[in-house]
């Protein structure tokens, strides 16, 4: 059974008209992994039938429409814990059995999904290449010269070679990217504290972030929406926003997205042409490029292994260096054994210039809906981690040490193919809580590159509303637009004129009756006939400021969906009926402004609202 065969909504499909039972697909699989393992490394510990019986028994109890994952085969990097089965961290010395699973652990498995194993990783989760593990060295799934990519190696390989449906990893640096791009698979990185990291081996925990792989990006998006829930157990659990939930995951229509200017590609011409060629697939598909300075970013992710946040790895592996240090395979030791000497002054300093590095790039991020990269500036060879195992690793996470360091969120997606048939993809990162839209450009980039099943989604996707984000377009026709009184609402909100347009012919508009300030406004409201294009200007916000904004419309202004003359809709201020009755029609002057100009004295004009 091929990986793409085990896509969520082909196994429902099978499930539902008898094709294939959970028992049966179970006892494929667990045969198909034990075969693979040898050449792949891929499990640690790939569980028993007497270990898999439970999952399976309580399937008996439902059906399959009432459980969202019903027999749906999943793997666990073995930093997180599934009771009863011991975690090791790719690390003897280090196992322990726990005897409750981790936080998100427990509700894939609510939710219906089978667990078949415990996969392989860097050591510690401490690299980005699937080499450092004495359960043996995981090579590429596509071709045997190049690495798998770490930490969460297994995991990656147990979807790419159709073992799983999807796998959970983690990711603190690249750990859940890194190996996505060398796999052809989507690779979701989501905003730190979305995913529970209860049950999780820290790496450093105040960065660490639980991942999926999976196939394709609406995968992702439905695990992402059954899963992100606050944890109790997790003191760094956070919220997720409603503005991030499932209806966030749609088809993106316009948008300005981030490039380095001078993206860093290690003197490889074919990532660079395929990184181009990226690029010019989502400005096909409406996107506007912006080219960002890319140094702040690079100098941020320096500070994760050349600063003291190695110290915060250390803390987990302390006892287990001082008494057992063999234990620690060597290349892991000389990582770690730098953290003793850091200082609490050095990690204040260090922490300072990260919070100033920050403010530089949420700046460039502010105008923008997300940045897009490689997701390495080129692969490294098996053959050249055995020379250099340090400056190797080093290069695979030029691109993405700096994400959790800087609060983003980040999605690695598969765009092409290298020459020699390795995988070869693109990362989009944005601002935190914004992972459902990055999963919706995911989701575009997979379906223009064409080089990714995506399945017949089709027809949902056409049916899919627009891609949402942090941000909203509010289209407003009176005293809110540009240098008019009440703009200074928008402005104290974040708010930035996106642009000035019209709506679709289908609009009349009126003056209202003073208020009892004495100041003016303006009416609009949706007609069948003899209607006209109404001047409009569209702004957007930032979600989180949208509530207050909305206290202080008066009435019979309310909000509701506005057409705009491109045919899109956008939310705006519209007027309840009664309101326009004892209004003054001035539709004729096709806008606010332009009746402004005639129904006030020079001096007396820009104090009318």
């Amino acid at each position: 059974m091929s990986s793409f065969d085990l896509r969520l909504s082909t196994l429902r499909r099978a499930y539902l008209d008898g094709t294939v039972t959970p028992r049966e697909l179970i006892t494929g699989l667990r045969a198909k992994a034990a075969a693979l393992d040898p050449e792949f490394h891929l499990f640690i510990h790939l569980l028993t039938e007497e270990e898999i019986a439970p999952f399976l028994n309580r399937l008996d109890e439902h059906d399959v429409a009432s459980l969202p994952l019903y027999g749906i085969p999943f793997a666990i990097k073995d930093n997180i814990d599934l009771a009863g089965i011991e975690t090791t961290a790719a690390c003897p010395a280090f196992a322990y059995t726990p005897t409750e699973s981790a936080t998100v652990v427990a509700r894939l498995v609510a939710l219906g999904a089978i667990p078949l194993g415990k996969t392989n990783l860097d050591q510690f989760a401490t690299g980005l290449n699937g080499t450092r593990s004495p359960y043996g060295k995981c090579r590429n799934s596509v071709h045997s010269d190049y690495p798998s990519g770490g930490s969460s190696a297994g995991s990656s390989l147990a979807v790419a070679l159709g073992v799983a449906s999807f796998a959970l990893g983690t990711d603190t640096a690249g750990s859940g990217r890194v190996p996505a791009a060398l796999n052809n698979l989507v690779g979701l990185k989501p905003t730190k504290g979305v995913l529970s990291t209860a049950g999780v081996v820290p790496a450093c925990r105040t960065l660490d972030c639980v991942t999926f792989f999976t196939a394709t990006a609406t995968e992702a998006s439905e695990l992402l929406a059954l899963t992100a829930q606050t944890d109790p157990r997790d003191a760094y659990s956070r919220r997720n926003p409603q503005w991030n939930g499932a209806r966030a995951f749609g088809k993106p229509v316009t948008f300005r997205f981030g490039v380095p200017a001078q993206p860093e590609f290690d003197g490889c011409a074919e990532s660079r042409a395929l990184f181009a060629k990226a690029r010019a697939m989502l400005q096909a598909a409406g996107g506007e490029a912006v080219e960002i300075d890319f140094a702040p970013f690079v100098e941020a992710a320096r500070l994760l292994y050349q600063g003291p946040w190695v110290a915060e790895r250390y803390s987990v592996t302390e006892e287990l260096m001082k008494t057992q240090p063999d234990a620690v395979l060597p290349v892991i030791r000389d990582v770690l054994a730098q953290a003793p000497g850091a200082t609490a002054v050095e990690l204040f300093r260090a922490q300072y210039r990260l919070q100033a590095l920050k403010a530089v790039c949420d700046t460039a991020l502010d105008t923008l809906d997300f940045v897009l990269t490689p997701t390495y500036p080129r692969p490294v060879t098996l053959a050249e981690l055995e020379r250099d195992p340090i400056g190797a690793n080093s290069l695979l996470g030029h691109y993405t040490n700096f994400v959790n360091l800087l609060d983003y969120a980040a999605v690695a997606t598969p765009t092409g193919f290298m020459k020699n048939g390795l995988p070869w993809g693109v990362t989009v990162f944005g601002r935190a809580f914004t992972d459902q839209y990055l999963l919706g450009i995911a989701d575009l980039l997979q379906r223009v590159s064409g080089i990714a099943c995506v399945g017949n989604n089709e027809i949902d996707a056409a049916a899919r509303g627009a891609a949402s984000n942090d941000r909203m377009h509010l289209a407003v026709c009176g005293a809110h637009m540009q240098g008019l009184p009440l703009n200074r609402d928008l402005l104290c909100r974040d708010a930035r004129l996106v642009r000035a347009t019209r709506t679709a012919s289908s609009y009349r508009l009126c003056a209202l009756p003073p208020s009892a300030d004495g100041a003016r406004r303006p009416g609009m409201w949706r007609v069948e006939n003899d209607g006209a294009e109404i001047a409009i200007e569209v702004w957007e916000m930032p979600s989180s400021q949208f509530g207050s904004f909305i206290a202080t419309v008066p009435s019979p202004l309310a909000l509701g969906k506005i057409e705009a003359a491109d045919g899109s809709w956008i939310t705006g201020f519209l007027c309840e009926p009664y309101g326009v009755q004892s209004a003054e029609d001035i539709t004729a002057f096709g806008g606010w402004r332009a009746w402004l100009a005639q129904a006030a004295p020079p001096e007396k004009r820009e104090q009318s609202v």
